[in-house]
């Protein structure tokens, strides 16, 4: 294998590795707790940590606050409200060239994609990148697809994130395809979306954006990374945006944004907090915000001031 397909393969390799070092906690503290409690599975270890967390008698460390902090929203989360839309699936035909399959997972910086037969509803397997590395350094032959085809989970849309995250980790499986009552695919989720939605947003090299997460613009406004943290946009701004009994849910400019609507809004949408503050959404997906425009009261005066004033030289111009 020449020096480029290596380096391929090095940068899709390592951008899971902080995935699955934050993936490898999770489970960690999960098995610590259930060794050391009378709990006979994860899923009673589960709902013991949902009673430690409401009753928050103990103090315990960051990983373990931001894991019992998300544990009881997973409870009721169903596999539709993370999986990605079929729309947005990567994925290849049996028939895929080594080289088109390798393009494909080096372009779009996946280590697995689901393969189908003639179209994305009739999948049946995905293919792993560490497989395609293994065949190209031993095999001399031509490429088969099919020899190194990987079995894959099929969930119902309305299963619950917990049930899924669980059978994954028993199958050794990490990625579903979601499919309706007729069979069709409907979304895909894996072990990384389920893990990210217990211990926050996993960043690699991929995900990465050298961006601040805030900046102001010229007008007055700022635009904010959903992910940008509320306390830090309440220290920036001087606002208080919410209760301290509403705190424990919401840690993040966009679910500030995602309360405030009850849904996920679409791109161009402007919420408004009861403060007057405008929330304008300028990048999301169906699955979450991306990116807001913040536009205070004094910043809408001050925009109609300019606008005005910039109105009247106009006109003194034409005189």
């Amino acid at each position: 294998m020449n020096f480029k397909l290596k380096k391929i393969f090095k940068n899709l390799q390592k951008s899971k590795f902080v995935k699955k070092k934050s993936s490898d906690r999770f489970w960690n503290f999960l098995s610590f707790r259930s060794r050391n409690s009378n709990q006979e599975n994860l899923a009673e270890v589960i709902d013991d940590l949902v009673s430690e967390r409401k009753g928050g008698k103990k103090r315990i460390d960051e990983t373990s606050r931001t894991i019992l902090t998300n544990i009881p929203k997973l409870q009721d989360l169903k596999v539709i409200d993370v999986m990605v839309p079929s729309a947005d699936i990567v994925s290849v035909s049996k028939t895929i060239s080594l080289g088109d399959l390798i393009r494909v997972m080096s372009k779009k910086g996946h280590s697995r994609v689901p393969v189908y037969q003639e179209k994305l509803d009739d999948s049946f397997g995905m293919v792993h990148i560490k497989d395609v590395l293994a065949w190209t350094s031993q095999a001399d032959g031509k490429f088969d697809l099919q020899e190194i085809i990987r079995p894959i989970i099929f969930s119902a849309p309305t299963m619950r994130v917990l049930d899924l995250l669980l059978e994954m980790k028993a199958k050794r499986i990490h990625m579903a395809l979601v499919v309706d009552e007729y069979g069709g695919v409907d979304g895909l989720v894996t072990i990384e979306d389920l893990v990210e939605e217990v211990v926050g947003e996993i960043e690699d090299e991929h995900d990465h954006s050298s961006e601040p997460e805030i900046t102001k613009e010229l007008d007055g406004t700022y635009v904010a990374s959903a992910r940008y943290f509320l306390k830090n946009l309440e220290q920036t701004l001087g606002k208080k945006f919410l209760l301290p009994n509403e705190r424990r849910d919401i840690d993040t400019v966009g679910g500030l944004v995602f309360s405030l609507a009850s849904r996920i809004p679409s791109r161009g949408e402007v919420i408004i907090h009861e403060k007057g503050i405008e929330f304008e959404v300028l990048e999301a997906d169906p699955r979450k915000i991306k990116k807001v425009r913040i536009r205070l009261p004094n910043d809408q005066e001050n925009s109609l001031r300019e606008n005005k004033t910039h109105q009247e030289k106009t006109k003194t111009s034409y005189h």
